[in-house]
């Protein structure tokens, strides 16, 4: 793995001379907030040493590197999924790239469905902690202590710092942010009735398919993170609509300008 992650470092280093401070990871819907980067270069995965490939609508499926303001970003257009058929490490590994390149920070963010009752579709949501009940974990297997220790201290997976000045910043713009718990489970399907009531009695406020193997990976080489979710589907089980990929797009599409508004303005103002 280290050698992988080295040698896709360097084939970008070489590409683009680039160090960037913040790491962007977008999810299902989101990937126009590249308009908001003035953007130097665009390497899709396809061309990248060692990437695998996005194979779900909605994500992209490129490395986008720029500025907004004086803050140099590296952008996923498009995330991995254990779903796909990829392993934790596959799924994970433009992290420990991203991380080698020269981020400090991650900015994470998805689309998932909602089991707060105080939540409604199209709400943004700040991720205070998550629950992990992924069937495979990303630190499986024999550690290299040169990305981090065997065991990693997730007492606080998003900082505390930037979800505070995530919310100042929505307050600010008049964002409504809400606060939540994010739990993963692995998919594709979307929850069963009695599924979405396991979350909530677990203490989630919110569910989806990726986001917690890349905030593990990001702290196990201290790299300080954000997540922002937005909820496009709501898992009442006592009023359920149908759900299916097409809507949950949609419902990402219309929360997008905040979503968009709110990561611009921290990394301009953090």
């Amino acid at each position: 793995m280290w050698n992988k992650v080295q040698e896709t470092v360097q084939f970008l280093k070489e590409k683009t001379n680039y160090t960037p401070e913040y790491g962007i990871i977008l999810g299902s819907g989101l990937g126009s907030f590249t308009q908001d980067i003035n953007i130097e270069f665009t390497i899709p995965y396809s061309e990248i040493p060692n990437f695998p490939v996005s194979t779900v609508q909605g994500h992209k499926g490129a490395l986008v590197f720029g500025k907004i303001g004086t803050k140099s970003v590296v952008a996923m257009q498009g995330r991995f999924h254990f779903y796909e058929g990829y392993d934790m490490q596959t799924v994970t590994f433009p992290v420990r790239v991203m991380k080698y390149l020269g981020i400090q920070k991650l900015i994470v963010s998805n689309a998932s469905g909602g089991v707060n009752p105080t939540y409604k579709v199209g709400d943004v949501v700040v991720i205070k902690d998550h629950i992990n009940l992924f069937p495979d974990h990303p630190l499986r297997g024999a550690n290299d202590e040169r990305f981090g220790p065997r065991f990693v201290n997730m007492s606080e997976p998003y900082s505390r710092t930037m979800m505070q000045k995530a919310k100042e910043i929505a307050q600010q713009n008049a964002i409504e942010l809400k606060d939540g718990i994010y739990l993963g489970l692995q998919g594709p399907t979307f929850e069963t009735l009695a599924e979405y009531k396991m979350v909530k009695i677990l203490g989630a406020d919110c569910v989806g398919m990726s986001t917690v193997p890349e905030v593990i990976v990001a702290r196990h080489m201290e790299v300080d993170c954000l997540g922002i979710s937005v909820i496009t589907d709501m898992g009442d089980e006592e009023n359920i609509d149908e759900v299916n990929h097409d809507e949950v797009l949609e419902a990402a599409r219309k929360a997008e300008p905040h979503v968009r508004k709110l990561i611009k303005e921290f990394i301009l103002n953090y």
